[in-house]
């Protein structure tokens, strides 16, 4: 599979990632919500931090958690043109390119929306405001927006622990960088023979 094949990935899955945050951050506020079907909903949330939601505490945390995405990415960088070079699987390359995507499309809000968006709360963000945006470079928010709550409803008394108490599956937030990463991920996991086969002794 050819660099410019991979290129061709990437580029897809950045434009879906980015028109469908841009779209969102100037239409949604903060917390709005679409129900498409009972089991999926447009759910506007900004994390500000790592996967779940989790932060890194303290006022270096954000350009911390920043800085490692961005020499992350330059290392999956490097792994998917050494991978083109070496005749990798098309598997491998596909799946690598999609993780790249991921990583690089939630960089961009990182980096970016901090400074090119104000903020969301109680009004829909605006494009490049004048005033400036809700933060500095570096310290962007990571916009999500594709919630599954698949079941939602209280749990039976009889379980332990958790019995009587409401109930969420699926919770996670979720956006289209998240969805290619996890399937690149996926991907390398159940064809793993196929994505690194070992060569034949002779």
């Amino acid at each position: 599979m050819s660099l410019k094949k991979a290129g061709l990935i990437i580029f897809i899955v950045l434009l879906i990632d980015q028109v469908s945050k841009i779209y969102i951050k100037t239409h949604f506020e903060l917390g709005d919500e679409y129900k498409v079907l009972d089991w999926f909903r447009i759910l506007f949330v900004e994390n500000e931090g790592m996967a779940w939601g989790t932060k890194i505490p303290g006022q270096y945390g954000k350009l911390a958690l920043t800085l490692f995405r961005l020499v992350a990415i330059f290392g999956i960088g490097y792994w998917l043109v050494d991978s083109v070079k070496k005749n990798g699987s098309r598997i491998l390359i596909t799946s690598i390119s999609l993780i790249f995507a991921g990583a690089f499309g939630n960089i961009i809000d990182s980096v970016f929306y901090g400074i090119t968006f104000n903020e969301s709360y109680n009004k829909v963000a605006t494009f490049l405001p004048e005033a400036g945006g809700y933060g500095t470079l570096f310290h962007g928010k990571v916009v999500d927006m594709l919630y599954f709550p698949l079941y939602e409803g209280y749990l039976p008394e009889w379980i332990p622990f958790w019995g009587g108490k409401f109930f969420t599956f699926f919770e996670p937030v979720f956006n289209i960088a998240d969805s290619s990463i996890s399937i690149g991920v996926v991907l390398l996991l159940l064809f793993n023979k196929r994505a690194f086969p070992k060569e034949e002794k002779e």
